[in-house]
């Protein structure tokens, strides 16, 4: 442990401060608000575009808060010295992750695989994916040459992008509605919109903390909306279990399809840089070194401790878990960066895990408020790409790597059929807008040459991008 004994004037409680139980307690409620949605969502995304079963829809979300709390244990203890950034990180499923996976769940049920096949081969797949952030973790700097703020800006922009698509679904009524004539009718319409707007509302407001909660207060509010609009369905609560066990390879053991690993493998590559800026704004929250050995250990073991617990979620059917970078807005706040509050976070998650009541509430919310709240969260998502692409100066080649990766990834997603002719990997690659995308920025970057400074002009002089700082919350 670094020897810190003084305290930044902008923090209460410093990293290892003790506070008071009550206040480690409030302080820990205020990340959950601020969290729990972004938790609970992924899960259910994809569990309601997979068609699966509520009842295992409501699994996937208690396994998401239960590893989430694990996750952020390992991350705040620094385990074995080396394993955790040592920092109040808090642990979640970053919205990188759900468009891939339904992509890929889709073909695997289009192949004809059972439910239970098709979850076991994803989280198979995803258990290989989590070795792709283990062996990253020890190669970050080479890593952040290749992958530069134009590549990571571009995927995470079309992340965002795709995502948009879901969210209005469930803002029109969900996919169910689809089927009973029910889509896009006046009643969902107008209970999305009220979410929506109550979000916005509330993010205006001068009190923090009502802005800190504006998204769950919003779906709260579209909730009891929809208690009077009658489109509340309680059936879920009547046979709900006491006790939500965690159960190793619940839906069989891990089936690897490399293929599907090759298409989401690109995905993990991303979710490490978005890691790296969500640690570096932490470090500097929590007044610690943005430099130097100390600095590169935290960085080099909270990415790593992404693996570990990325790997660990798959055994338990969870999704991949990354640092959650909105929390930080948490400890700007309240001026609290105690690990003490990061282990409160983390008994909570593992607790609102283990009795699926909490799960039951956030599955049963109506598709309309889910999806009032999820357009903002994903179109927050492509701003936070296009805040990162900001940071870079947009000279002819790095404007022609935007252009040549918005273009493909974008015309393949408007016109399907132009690849259907194509191998299925590369369908599954071409289809995906988020990867199709990132990749084809990848390879244009490393393709055209880059543009060396004129001497002694001032006006040619490129600074670096600070990748580090240009990140924002896509989680």
């Amino acid at each position: 442990m670094e020897n810190h004994n003084s305290i930044s004037p902008e923090l209460t409680y410093g990293l290892d401060s003790k506070p008071p139980f009550f206040a480690s307690l409030f302080a820990a409620m205020q990340h959950l608000l601020a969290m729990i949605v972004g938790v609970a969502t992924p899960p259910i995304l994809i569990g309601s575009a997979l068609n699966l079963d509520p009842e295992n829809i409501t699994y996937l979300v208690g396994m998401s808060l239960f590893m989430s709390g694990i996750g952020t244990f390992v991350q705040v203890k620094r385990l074995g010295g080396f394993i955790g950034s040592g920092l109040l990180t808090v642990q979640a499923t970053s919205f990188a992750y759900p468009a891939s996976i339904i992509s890929i769940g889709t073909s695997f049920m289009a192949a004809g695989m059972s439910q239970n096949e098709m979850l076991s081969t994803i989280f198979g797949v995803l258990f290989a994916g989590s070795f792709v952030t283990i062996f990253s973790s020890q190669l970050l700097p080479r890593l952040r040459q290749v992958i530069t703020p134009t590549v990571s800006g571009v995927t995470v922009m079309l992340i965002g992008i795709s995502l948009v698509r879901v969210g209005m679904t469930d803002f029109a009524g969900g996919f169910a509605s689809k089927a009973d004539g029910s889509f896009g009718s006046l009643d969902n319409l107008l209970l999305g919109t009220i979410v929506l707007v109550s979000i916005l509302l509330l993010f205006r407001c001068q009190n923090q903390y009502l802005r800190m909660s504006a998204i769950i207060l919003g779906m709260a509010i579209g909730y009891v909306v929809a208690l009077f609009m009658g489109k509340t369905d309680f059936s879920a609560f009547e046979h709900v279990p006491l006790f939500n066990a965690p159960v190793p390879f619940k839906f069989g053991f891990f089936q690897i399809d490399w293929q599907a690993f090759l298409l989401i493998g690109f995905v993990y590559l991303v979710v490490i840089i978005e890691a790296i800026g969500a640690l570096t704004a932490t470090c500097m929250l929590c007044d610690r070194p943005l430099e130097g050995k100390k600095y590169n250990d935290r960085i080099s073991g909270g990415v790593l401790a992404d693996g570990v617990i990325s790997a660990t979620a798959a055994i338990f059917n969870a999704f991949p878990l990354t640092a959650f970078s909105q929390n930080n807005g948490v400890i700007q706040m309240t001026g609290v960066a105690s690990r003490k509050v990061g282990l409160f976070v983390a008994a909570l998650l593992v607790i609102f895990g283990i009795f699926p009541v909490i799960a039951v509430v956030f599955t049963s919310l109506p598709k309309p408020v889910l999806g009032g709240a999820t357009l903002i969260l994903f179109g927050t998502v492509a701003a936070a790409g296009i805040s990162i692409i900001s940071q870079v100066k947009l000279d002819k080649r790095e404007s022609m790597i935007l252009a040549v990766s918005i273009g493909i990834a974008l015309g393949t997603a408007f016109v399907p059929e132009a690849i259907e002719h194509l191998p299925s990997m590369l369908q599954k690659m071409l289809g995906t807008p988020a990867i199709a995308g990132g990749l084809t920025a990848l390879l244009t970057n490393m393709l055209l040459p880059k543009t060396e400074p004129v001497a002694k002009s001032p006006v040619s002089k490129n600074k670096p991008a600070d990748l580090q700082s240009a990140k924002s919350s896509t989680n």
